[in-house]
């Protein structure tokens, strides 16, 4: 059976299609249309979805929408009438285009896939269907994840109601346990900071997270006492006098203003200390509800696992703090956990729930009974010799030789080194052919070098260990927010320049904005305080204590901004500001290749790690195709640019137009 999924109309549209089960393809809109966060019904992705399957529309048995539009409404009129004569504005730019568009949504929808098939509204084969929004969510994330039974927690800022929502997830099946309701919303709190900072409310947020470590968390009272009213168990209210969102074009009041003491900072306008505290402050109440609420999760639903999806889930600081306290076993996050994840989540739901499907994670979990004893004894590339004891248990124990010649032993859960989830590493986008991309090298008169991969892989290794920035383009692209290895802006994070260089001269972005490591899963434990495989960059870690570089006392009395250009460890370039980093582990089983450039880099550095940030500049969504890519090369001071098994040199290049057109043609975020 092949079912297809849409989000669309809202933010983030996106397509998913799944066969029996089997995630086959999912796509953001973005990605083709090249309009972050594109809203418009997804054509091209579901037009990429089905060629993937290799099947037209009227093949599909199953088209479900992940939200229900009548109940999303009846919110939208009983807020404005609960809040009036107030929002009447809002209400006068909301309405028509409910009236017009929304409201008739099922028609539009049909009147959209019966022009891609192209017949007739009445004779479109697929019968269609709806999930609720945080139906949605909770199936994108327990339904692909390795546990059979797992609490679903899902946090964002609003769906048709809910915007908080916990679920217990059993084999096939997930039921709804409980659920806070909008207007009282952490994923709106939190926009609302990203609002009142400067940033793009439903993109910005991420900002708001990696401008936390700059502050100091001053004003954490102050949102306690005035704006959340935060229980015990982590359900709570907040006092809608200072918020603006219900009723209005804002996000926040001049009552919030007030209790700030200042107006919202306007965008591209100067980061002051002012918002680095408010910022840390917000991280620290939403990490506070959130560590409450998996706390109560926990006691009242009594399960070892824990699934996460929405918005709020994208706070990988948050997951960090999560883990780190060992409320559950172990967890998992939907690397699509906002609107779009919900294009996938309800595919799934309608296979397992609608449909009645059998699912089985046997062969996807881990089972620790199963594993034997094994020692192994390893000469590393220092020549440091390291015995590797992995124990009936499923515990891996690592006896390091230091270099002040003390054994260290490190401990790891082999379960949490391993990527058996459903999700093929997220990797669920196009993909290119070589011929393909010859094709458009050859048009745009590129010289270029093939090679393969025996040759490719270290000569890329030496080019990053000279200090060069690598576009690296190969596989199927990533679906989701994060750039995994598929199409990602990579460096050496020994490099200290590294961070700056990418942020300002390619990135085109704040320089406050940290870098990711992408590190070989095996190695994780050795440079980040953690145990855990992290492979869609949804985790924070501390960097090991015995990486770090202490600060002087000088450095100590430093504030805000005036901390970055200062090394932190040995992989500086990665190393946030509080030793902290953004952890993604790279897996052979799901991305080979990238698995082999960063061993390659490992062979002749020794360093297992490279910085990784999104293949784009800011305000464009992530690159898809080659002619995307080489643009965005061309555009920027990348150095060299890998398409699959091309190696193309900024040096060798016709020069490229020197305009800033790209800065006009995406809208900054």
């Amino acid at each position: 059976m092949n079912i297809l999924g849409i989000s669309a109309y809202y933010h983030d549209s996106a397509a998913a299609l799944i066969r029996d089960g089997e995630i086959i393809a999912a796509a953001q809109e973005e990605r083709f249309s090249r309009k972050k966060h594109d809203a418009r019904f997804p054509k091209n992705a579901i037009t990429y979805c089905l060629k993937e399957a290799n099947i037209d529309l009227q093949e599909v048995d199953r088209i479900v929408f992940y939200d229900k539009p009548l109940v999303k409404f009846e919110r939208l009129l009983e807020t404005y009438l609960a809040y009036a004569p107030q929002g009447f504005r809002s209400f006068l730019t909301a309405m028509p285009i409910w009236l017009k568009e929304k409201l008739y949504l099922k028609t539009m929808l049909k009147r959209e896939l019966a022009e891609m098939a192209n017949c007739k509204t009445s004779k479109l084969k697929p019968s269609l269907l709806f999930t609720e929004h945080h139906q949605s969510h909770a199936a994108s994330a327990f339904f692909p994840s390795p546990f059979q039974k797992a609490a679903v927690l899902c946090l964002d800022g609003v769906g048709e109601w809910a915007t908080t929502s916990v679920w217990l997830g059993d084999g096939n099946q997930l039921t709804p346990q409980w659920e806070i309701d909008f207007p009282h919303s952490l994923g709106l709190l939190y926009s609302a900071f990203t609002y009142y900072t400067g940033f793009k409310v439903n993109s910005g947020e991420y900002k708001l997270m990696g401008l936390a470590p700059y502050g100091e968390p001053k004003y954490v009272d102050k949102i306690l006492n005035y704006l959340i009213d935060l229980k015990d168990d982590g359900t709570f209210r907040l006092n809608m006098d200072y918020f603006n969102y219900t009723v209005g074009l804002t996000m926040t009041n001049k009552k919030f203003d007030e209790l700030f003491e200042g107006p919202p900072r306007q965008g591209e306008g100067k980061l002051t200390q002012r918002e680095m505290d408010i910022a840390a402050s917000i991280q620290v109440v939403t990490e506070e509800v959130v560590l409450r609420l998996c706390r109560t999760v926990k006691k009242e639903l009594n399960v070892d696992y824990l699934c996460l999806a929405g918005g709020v889930a994208l706070n990988c600081v948050a997951n960090g703090r999560i883990l780190r306290e060992g409320i559950f076993k172990d967890i998992w996050i939907q690397p699509a956990a906002g609107d779009a994840g919900g294009a996938l989540g309800a595919a799934l739901a309608i296979w397992y729930q609608y449909c009645e499907e059998s699912r089985d994670v046997s062969g996807e979990g881990f089972a620790a009974n199963d594993l034997k004893e094994e020692r192994t004894k390893v000469l590393t590339t220092n020549g440091e010799e390291r015995t590797e004891v992995l124990t009936t248990k499923g515990e891996e124990r690592t006896e390091v030789l230091t270099t002040n010649g003390v054994v260290a032993t490190v401990a790891k859960s082999v379960a949490h080194l391993t990527c058996h989830d459903k999700m093929r590493g997220s990797y669920l986008g196009p993909r290119f052919t070589d011929i393909e991309i010859l094709e458009y090298l050859d048009a745009v008169k590129a010289s270029y070098h093939r090679l393969d991969d025996a040759e490719l892989m270290p000569q890329l290794a030496e080019i990053l260990e000279q200090g060069n920035v690598v576009g690296w383009f190969q596989g199927r692209m990533e679906f989701g927010p994060r750039a995994l290895g598929g199409r990602s802006i990579v460096g050496d994070p020994r490099n200290a320049k590294m961070q700056s260089v990418m942020n300002l001269k390619i990135k085109y972005r704040e320089s406050f904005r940290p870098f990711a490591p992408s590190i070989l899963a095996e190695r994780v434990a050795d440079y980040f305080e953690m145990d855990h495989s992290s492979p869609y960059m949804l985790l924070v870690a501390p960097v090991k204590t015995s990486l770090r570089i202490p600060m002087t006392p000088q450095q100590e009395q430093l504030f805000g901004i005036e901390k970055l250009n200062i090394p932190r460890s040995e992989i500086p370039s990665v190393t946030h500001v509080d030793y902290s980093a953004r952890i993604q582990t790279v897996h052979k089983e799901t991305n080979p290749r990238y698995y082999d450039l960063i061993s390659h880099f490992e062979e002749r550095s020794g360093c297992p790690i490279l910085v990784n940030t999104s293949f784009n500049v800011r305000g464009e969504p992530i690159v898809c195709t080659p002619e995307d890519a080489y643009r965005c090369f061309m555009r920027t001071e990348m150095d060299y640019l890998v398409l699959e098994n091309f190696l193309i040199p900024k040096s060798e290049q016709i020069p490229w137009k020197q305009d800033d057109a790209w800065k006009n043609e995406f809208e900054l975020d």
